[in-house]
């Protein structure tokens, strides 16, 4: 026994010698590195670029996003060389790349709109992903792109098409109607005349530039297609950005989806909606990665509920909820006691969308509204994770339903929250966020949960509108599309009614005691709430 413990004693000094005379950096631990995930948004929006990656980021991973200045922005059209340049010196050791083709193709989403690149210019950029894949071969790539849009008018386009939609851009929407119904099911005598009338009122040179943008955009989406049919991309969506049931943007999907429907839906889609496909994608690139299937249960407020066809959609808001699923790469199922996300879809009873700065978004009950938050609280107390798609009005909360949210303590009870620009874009946000949230911290759930909050309620629903109408007030030069001079005075004022707003309605949060907003694209329909929520240790005060 003793000649035993000798020997066991003279292994144990080896051992030691050998750790204190290797070198230190094999003597300590070897640091186990964030998995890397390559982000390329779309542009510089806060929610196409930064809230987006923050999801993600909350999760453990490293989200690479190129510098600011390298994204296209609303007078910036972006650089998609300098962006091919970056995603090559950066694609060493990624676990995934999520690329918007709209950036590397033209700059940028805007890009696409009013870029004045050749044809064979952008079908040459779009063969770069086949050399990237070569050179990559094991990297997962998760690629979205836009059907160019069709705004209803040159105001709906918010200055993001040429000069010439502000003039006749609701002739243009009208005459792309008209294009896509004689296609579908065909014309009256009526209608026929006037899409003839509309085609002379409409400066053919106008007309010609547009509709030839739109034929290179086709022409890319067809080549992106080709690529994912060659195992280039390993999930390819492409998104219907602003349009109807019937337009220009309907009847090009309709032909894409014809061109790419032998690859099935697990690897290419077609999707209602545009700003939201980066999450979705972010999504689906992690869940991939921890080889998760999420399910998500879906409930809708009583009356058209599933059927109702939202505003800036041209299909019923379950088939694109249904996509969004798909997109993240879930699995829909019928029992919420089975689901590891129960989505709950705050539809008007009556069907339709209605716009947050209207006057009867005034908090006041409408139809719907006590049934919906019952639901809602039904589920919480049966501790399904819950998470709400805001959408029965476009651009901001439905402020009845969040004083029900309120008044019943619920805000903070639900794992996700969307509410922000159009309803395709809500729902398929908190889809994806859904998905992911189980894998983080109350306190992470809660620091998203709050900028969706400062975001889609109290600015976009509420504060928005009061200071667009106080514009006049405030010296200088500027007005709700463009706020030049009066740019600092706006975010001041902003931030103090939004820091009365959350006073007023949302419990007391320490990283409330200082926010800052900032209106990057020089307008009034999107901010940047900047507050201390992801910095901090103790959430709530107590």
């Amino acid at each position: 026994m003793y000649s035993l413990y000798k020997r066991g004693a003279a292994c144990l000094a080896m051992l030691l010698a050998m750790v204190m005379f290797m070198p230190a950096g094999l003597a300590r631990h070897k640091e186990v590195k964030p998995d890397k995930i390559l982000f390329i948004p779309h542009d510089n929006r806060p929610i196409s670029d930064k809230q987006t990656a923050e999801v993600v980021k909350k999760l453990g991973y490293e989200v690479v996003v190129p510098p600011d200045d390298m994204l296209g922005n609303r007078e910036n059209l972006g650089n998609p060389d300098a962006l091919w340049e970056w995603l090559h010196a950066n694609a060493l050791e990624a676990k995934a790349a999520v690329i918007s083709s709209d950036s590397l193709v033209y700059g940028s989403l805007v890009g696409s709109r009013k870029h004045n690149y050749k044809r064979g210019e952008v079908i040459e950029r779009v063969s770069r992903f086949q050399q990237f894949r070569q050179e990559n071969p094991k990297l997962p790539l998760y690629v979205f792109g836009s059907i160019m849009r069709t705004p209803r008018s040159g105001m709906a386009s918010g200055h993001e098409e040429p000069k010439y939609y502000r003039s006749y851009g609701g002739d243009i929407f009208r005459y792309t109607v008209l294009t896509d119904k004689e296609e579908v099911e065909g014309l009256s005598r009526r209608e026929t005349k006037e899409k003839a009338f509309l085609r002379e009122l409409i400066p053919k040179r106008d007309l010609n530039d547009w509709l030839g943008r739109r034929e290179k955009n086709f022409a890319v989406n067809e080549e992106l297609i080709k690529l994912t049919r060659k195992n280039v991309f390993d999930y390819l969506v492409l998104g219907r950005d602003d349009n109807a049931p019937y337009c220009q943007t309907h009847m090009e999907s309709r032909h894409l989806s014809e061109a790419g429907k032998d690859l099935g839906k697990t690897r290419f889609q077609t999707m209602a909606g545009i700003d939201e496909m980066a999450m979705l994608l972010m999504a689906r690139s992690v869940n991939t990665l921890r080889r998760e299937v999420p399910s998500v249960y879906t409930r809708y407020n009583w009356g058209r509920g599933p059927n109702t066809v939202p505003a800036y959609s041209d299909e019923k808001i379950s088939i694109s909820i249904g996509d969004a699923i798909t997109a993240v790469g879930g699995t829909a199922v019928s029992n919420p006691a089975q689901a590891d996300f129960v989505l709950m879809v705050n539809t008007n009873p009556n069907g339709k969308t209605y716009e947050a700065n209207e006057r009867n978004n005034d908090g006041e009950d409408r139809e719907g509204s006590k049934y919906f938050a019952d639901l809602v609280s039904e589920y919480v107390d049966k501790g399904y994770p819950v998470g709400i798609a805001d959408i029965s009005y476009a651009n901001g909360s439905d402020n009845a339903l969040m004083e029900q949210l309120k008044k019943r303590k619920l805000l903070f009870k639900l794992c996700a929250y969307s509410g922000w620009n159009t309803p395709t874009n809500s729902s398929g946000f908190v889809i994806a966020e859904g998905t992911l949230v189980r894998h983080m911290k109350k306190e992470d759930v809660d620091a998203l949960l709050l900028t969706r909050y400062l975001d889609d309620w109290a600015y976009q629903a509420n504060v928005r509108n009061t200071i667009a109408r106080q514009l006049t007030w405030l010296r200088g030069d500027g007005v709700y599309g463009s706020l030049d001079t009066k740019r600092e005075a706006v975010s001041l004022r902003t931030q103090k009614m939004i820091s009365r707003f959350a006073a007023e309605n949302l419990p007391a949060i320490s990283s409330l005691e200082e926010i800052y907003v900032y209106f990057p694209w020089n307008r009034m329909f999107e901010s940047d709430i900047q507050h201390q929520a992801y910095n901090d240790i103790h959430f709530f005060k107590k």
